[in-house]
């Protein structure tokens, strides 16, 4: 029992720091990506798609997909459904909306 509970802490350990230096990566990119231009700040694009899209935010992701960074937004519309686009971060412009029931 001893050995099991010393051997999760040793695995929790270890993966702490590198989830840790993953997310400082994906931050420096996004950062890297943002002052040469290759995005739009995460503002601009919330307010440009919250003119077509009201509601609240839940959750953003900036992804690298076929060349280009994508903003992935999920929005609670007041009508309870769950919206997911996939916005272009260099131009705000919608590529996909996907619409689901929460």
């Amino acid at each position: 029992m001893k050995r099991t509970l010393s051997t999760a802490l040793l695995a929790i350990a270890i993966a702490i720091p590198a989830t840790a230096a993953f997310a400082d990566s994906d931050h420096d990119k996004a950062r890297a990506a943002l002052v040469a231009g290759e995005i739009q700040p995460l503002p601009k694009i919330l307010e440009s798609v919250a003119r077509k899209h009201p509601g609240d935010v839940l959750e953003v992701e900036l992804e690298r997909a076929s060349g280009r960074w994508i903003y992935e937004i999920k929005i609670l519309q007041s009508d309870g459904k769950l919206l997911k686009l996939d916005v272009d971060a260099k131009d705000a412009a919608v590529i996909d909306t996907r619409e689901s029931r929460r």
